[in-house]
């Protein structure tokens, strides 16, 4: 029972702090959810959280990372994949020996080995924090593709040179040949173990005759296979839980049942939830408990040097991005031209969007406490304070300020997305008008039948046509007035819920019909209220 008492108190704190974060919309809930595990680190007499970097990777980061991949598109990552290989090889490689410069020449003590370790632990930006920070603030597509697709597959590299690294400290061995061709091995190896774990899984999704709960607990199964076999054979278990997810959600409309398709988002979008909340408390939680473990530092210090670092690893994607994105703009045959879309405003918020967070929060704590030949790690507790410190200023620092930074550059944040969602709801529509004239007629319907669905799909067509063009108000007019039958229809299924509850009190008809309804009323709120939360951003 006394080692639940801190999982309790987090997940306590996550609650709380949920709450509030519910109420300070402004800011984006993983920022609040640092700052208060910050505050909290500190409340003398709470329970010391034992942050073990095992448990992290083997049973935290799987399932986001998953959740991650899951999430983004397939074609969308791979339109951007050159820009993407670009950052996630190039970038990390630059941010690592740029920092390894700064800490062996201005932090005292830091041989070349140490400072490369510390490079490779903060080089890659963080797929959790990038997700979480930029999710919902409605900026370019293909931006946050770049950005999300970077922070998902630079950890082969940042990989590759953290175990070099730290075998020339720990062994004083290192063969430059030899990480270059264990980055390949790295890389392909974790893709082909994602790739064949997400096809077998699909397989088998396929074939289970659409049982939504085998469903979700296969959906559940899938990242705890693909990390730990990758890791097991030396790979890296990140590009292999990544890639199992986007070969899931490639597939996703084929393999999953619509019921099953629910109710595994749902499940997913708790546990995501409290994975992440968890993830951002304990990252707030440690300073005190890295402070205590300092001796011979003052913290005044080490803070500078954590600053100081922080500021190179920002200025370093700041210089390297622009020219990575813009250099093949000028060198891009016109056949490539088309890729090319970058604006300077996008260089900028992609510069500025480089946030760390618990992978290296975790690998800097996995740090060996002992050499080979039995002397302490050097600088072990100064690395870690200093990752700490960069963590908290791109993610809290950064993460504040970047909301700031698209207001202040301008950055159209919904038009392109309101008119690209109004042409697919179009198109579907339309497609479906078609199938209802030529193809279902010859499925046995009645004309009635037939005439109910065809003024129904008519209607939507009518409704998503730009009432500007026939004189009848403009776009926002349209906004609003879609925006109010929402909120019609969703005060009618709440008075619809009061009557059923109601007579479910009363116990007038059975309960599996009144819970039945109550189903498909929950159904049509969440709908409502998802048409709802898009036609707010869209006009926010």
């Amino acid at each position: 029972m006394l080692e639940m008492t801190p999982i309790i108190f987090i997940v306590v704190a996550l609650a709380i702090l949920s709450v509030v974060a519910g109420h300070i919309k402004k800011i984006s809930y993983p920022i609040l959810l640092v700052l208060g595990g910050l505050v909290l680190g500190f409340i003398p007499g709470l329970p010391v959280i034992d942050f073990n970097p095992n448990i992290i990777f083997l049973l935290v980061l799987p399932p986001l990372l998953f959740r991650a991949g899951w999430d983004t598109s397939w074609p969308d990552f791979k339109a951007s994949l050159r820009p993407i290989t670009r950052l996630a090889i190039g970038l990390v490689l630059v941010t690592a020996v740029a920092v390894a410069f700064a800490a062996h020449y201005f932090l005292p003590g830091v041989s070349w080995p140490v400072a490369f370790v510390l490079g490779a632990i903060v080089s890659p930006p963080d797929a959790v924090s990038a997700s979480s920070i930029v999710k919902g603030m409605g900026l370019n597509k293909r931006l946050v593709t770049i950005l999300e697709g970077e922070s998902l597959v630079n950890d082969a590299s940042a990989l590759v040179i953290y175990r070099h690294a730290l075998a020339a400290v720990v062994t004083t061995g290192f063969v430059l040949w030899k990480a270059g061709l264990q980055f390949v091995l790295v890389t392909l190896g974790g893709i082909l173990v994602g790739l064949a774990t997400g096809y077998a899984f699909a397989f088998i999704l396929k074939n289970i005759r659409k049982n939504p709960m085998v469903e979700s607990i296969l959906s559940l199964i899938c990242p705890f296979i693909a990390y730990p076999v990758a890791e097991k054979i030396g790979c890296s278990g990140v590009l292999a839980v990544v890639s199992a997810g986007l070969v899931i959600s490639w597939m996703s409309s084929k393999i999953f049942s619509y019921q099953g398709r629910t109710q595994t988002n749902s499940l997913w979008d708790v546990i995501g939830f409290l994975l992440n909340g968890i993830i951002f408390i304990l990252i707030g939680i440690q300073l005190s408990q890295i402070a205590a473990g300092l001796p011979g530092f003052r913290i005044g210090e080490l803070i500078r040097y954590g600053l100081f670092i922080s500021a190179v690893t920002i200025v370093a994607r700041m210089l390297f991005i622009a020219p990575a994105l813009f250099m093949p703009s000028l060198l891009a045959s016109p056949l490539h031209q088309q890729e090319q879309v970058f604006t300077w405003k996008n260089v900028i918020i992609l510069s500025w969007s480089g946030m760390r967070g618990v992978v290296s929060l975790a690998t800097a704590m996995a740090l060996p406490v002992l050499m080979d030949n039995g002397l302490p790690f050097p600088n072990r507790s100064m690395l870690i304070f200093i990752t700490f410190v960069v963590i908290v200023v791109t993610l809290v620092g950064q993460g504040l300020t970047l909301p700031l930074l698209i207001k202040w550059l301008k950055i159209d944040t919904g038009a392109n997305t309101q008119e690209e969602e109004k042409k697919l709801r179009l198109l579907i529509n339309t497609s479906a008008l078609d199938y209802i004239n030529q193809q279902l007629p010859a499925k046995g319907f009645d004309n009635a039948v037939l005439d109910q669905v065809r003024k129904l799909y008519e209607l939507r067509i009518y409704w998503l046509h730009d009432p500007t063009d026939k004189g009848e108000g403009t776009a926002a007019d349209f906004n609003s007035f879609l925006s109010q039958v929402a909120h019609a229809q969703l005060d009618v299924t709440v008075y619809k819920r009061e009557i059923l509850s109601t007579l479910y009190r009363e116990g007038k008809f059975p309960a599996d019909q009144v819970l039945k309804l109550e189903r498909e009323m929950d159904f049509d709120e969440s709908r409502l209220h998802s048409q709802l939360s898009g036609q707010e951003m869209e006009e926010e």
